[in-house]
């Protein structure tokens, strides 16, 4: 699929057996194992791009639920309860989704930072 392009299939692999099951989809060690932490800020637009599946900006949770089918058209779609705390760790805004704006580019790892310190506030500026 479009986003495993960039990143290891063995990665990708690894990743996505490690969420097989309901409810076992994390976001902070999905990240980790197939590599996106570590990208440039075009490979974070061109991600945003992919994920955002009706090109609007957004990416709604209808879009989220198959993330990981992003990264093999077999893979599981999210469960609501997984989708809901996917989006709720992106949503900076509080708008029900994740907008593409110029701190796209922050996508990625600001998903990363939020649910890693979830104890810390982010409020819109």
């Amino acid at each position: 699929m479009a986003l495993a392009a960039s990143l290891k299939e063995a990665d990708i692999t690894a990743a996505l057996a490690a969420c097989q099951a309901a409810e076992s989809f994390k976001h902070k060690d999905f990240f980790a194992k197939v590599g996106l932490t570590a990208k440039s800020p075009e490979d974070i637009k061109a991600a945003f791009a992919i994920i955002d599946q009706d090109k609007s900006g957004f990416i709604e949770e209808d879009e989220l639920k198959l993330f990981l089918q992003n990264f093999s058209a077999s893979a599981r779609a999210l469960t609501d309860a997984e989708t809901k705390a996917f989006l709720k760790a992106g949503d900076v805004d509080g708008d029900g989704m994740i907008g593409m704006d110029a701190s796209i580019v922050t996508f990625i790892p600001f998903l990363w930072h939020q649910i890693t310190n979830s104890n810390q506030t982010y409020q819109k500026k």
